[in-house]
């Protein structure tokens, strides 16, 4: 009666009122922070940035120290000016640097690779609140604007011995020309931006991140899965399939930047639709569109796409009346 029980494991008394205590949510707590998982993106694309370096040289360490510094420096100039947080150190601002200069070819200037980190931090990212706010991924969205502001110079793909080529996608596209090896394309010994050339060392990254729980395995290959897929119905020819799925950045679109947590859909079905929507757009894009390659289009108009997406698959709340 004095409001104590005896708890049987310890014959200690304990206080009702203290069993009794109704906390605010969450309730499931998680050692996972942004920085951590900030920082298992930035492990997984070290493969493709040793790739990257291996076969485009300094021109490739050019690019990354560059965007990296740059995408730091207008991230924390704009948060200050903004009077926000100084919230640098949670890495996002390390992985927009490292993805945009992954999608430049190797001899875009120094100049081009700040403009883009700057457009991918304050205009993408920062202006629209910052870190889990931006509507679209920033380095995709910065790769848009580049290509649309200086298109020469962001197709002047080179191999890695320097010599200016086209690559698989566009020999295809053009019907001209000479397909390199499958087996170049794998390891990464051909032409294109630094980081997509080499798709083994893409997949390695892409699954720690899947092991390491910060992807679903889903999105990916069903995004890959239907790109294929639309691509054979387009009448593709079957001996081609490898080039466009190992070739442009469909695998690094597919595990880096489709997703990004900020920008694609959070419901189960909404990922599903999300996934099937990138590779239908990726393969119309790439044979019935004037480019080669669809990927960067395809992301961004389903990340504009995204919110619809999730209202239409919210899921139903228990005892919700129809």
């Amino acid at each position: 009666m004095d409001g104590k029980v005896i708890d049987p494991t310890k014959n200690d008394p304990v206080v009702l009122d203290d069993m009794l205590i109704v906390s605010q949510s969450p309730h499931i707590r998680s050692d996972e922070s942004v920085q951590r998982t900030m920082f298992d993106v930035i492990i997984a694309l070290v493969p493709a940035m040793i790739g990257s370096i291996y076969f485009f040289g300094f021109d490739a360490v050019r690019l990354l120290l560059v965007t990296i510094v740059a995408a730091i420096a207008f991230e924390a100039g704009t948060q200050k000016l903004l009077k926000k947080p100084l919230r640098i150190m949670d890495l996002s601002a390390v992985v927009t640097g490292i993805l945009l200069a992954l999608n430049l070819p190797a001899g875009t200037p120094w100049w081009v690779a700040v403009f883009g980190a700057g457009f991918a931090i304050i205009i993408v990212k920062e202006l629209f609140g910052g870190i889990g706010q931006n509507f679209m991924n920033p380095a995709l969205g910065a790769r848009a604007a580049l290509v649309a502001s200086w298109p020469r110079i962001m197709t002047a793909y080179v191999t890695p011995d320097g010599v200016s080529a086209a690559t698989p996608l566009q020999i295809l596209k053009s019907g001209s020309g000479n397909l390199p090896a499958i087996e170049r394309m794998v390891f990464g010994d051909i032409g294109g931006v630094i980081g997509e050339t080499s798709a083994i060392l893409l997949l390695i990254g892409g699954l720690y991140l899947i092991i390491r729980g910060v992807i679903d395995w889903k999105t990916p290959a069903i995004y890959i899965g239907t790109t294929a897929a639309l691509l054979l119905v387009l009448g593709v020819d079957s001996s081609n399939l490898l080039y466009h799925i190992l070739g442009g950045g469909l695998i690094l679109g597919a595990f880096f930047m489709a997703t990004d947590y900020s920008s694609s859909p959070v419901t189960p079905m909404g990922k599903i639709i999300f996934a099937v929507g990138c590779g239908l757009l990726t393969a119309l894009i790439r044979v019935k569109g004037g480019l080669p390659e669809g990927v960067t289009y395809s992301i961004l108009i389903m990340n504009v796409a995204t919110p619809l997406i999730e209202r239409l698959t919210r899921p139903k709340v228990f005892g919700e009346v129809k």
